[in-house]
């Protein structure tokens, strides 16, 4: 008889090759546990991004999301996870949440591109429209910034909280 602990975790990754989605990457490499997990790399190409652009640079283009997701895939592969790939057309927040509906993502990873005020509002946030309708939980990954001090488990952060550790405790 099966169980709870046989039952598989499936995660939508997705990636668009930027250094946030490489964050997203590097976090699921170090958070999940690989036996009983399925990863699906997808990368959508981005329909409103294509026009204006001439037939050959669209084609050179198109070739890079599959290239990308092999890419992802062959990491995580190394890494000891199942891995899945899918290349797709559309809006990325639409097509990330509908293939989660679809293949029964338990979890999405992505990365957040952190944009604010302005441009938020003009263009909108992929990671903000999923997490807000997703049928399932989302984990938006930020990369590391100087602006935002030391990486989790770098030596800024342990030096931080060893000073914090050996401050005393007044009353």
């Amino acid at each position: 008889m099966k169980g709870a602990l046989d039952a598989i975790m499936r995660i939508l990754l997705a990636v668009d090759g930027s250094k946030y989605s490489e964050a997203a990457v590097r976090a699921v490499i170090a958070q999940c546990q690989r036996r009983g997990t399925e990863i699906l790399v997808l990368h959508v190409e981005e329909e409103s991004s294509v026009f204006g652009y001439p037939v050959g640079v669209l084609a050179e283009q198109r070739k890079l999301g599959p290239v990308l997701v092999k890419r992802v895939a062959e990491q995580l592969r190394a890494a000891g996870f199942q891995v899945k790939t899918l290349v797709s057309d559309g809006e990325p927040a639409e097509e990330i949440i509908d293939t989660a509906a679809e293949r029964g993502a338990d979890l999405i990873v992505l990365g957040s591109h952190g944009k604010g005020g302005l441009e938020r509002f003009l263009m909108g946030s992929v990671s903000a429209t999923v997490v807000g309708h997703a049928g399932c939980c989302v984990e938006v990954v930020r990369a590391p910034s100087a602006r935002r001090g030391p990486k989790a488990g770098g030596k800024g952060e342990l030096a931080a909280r060893e000073k914090l550790r050996k401050r005393p405790v007044s009353d």
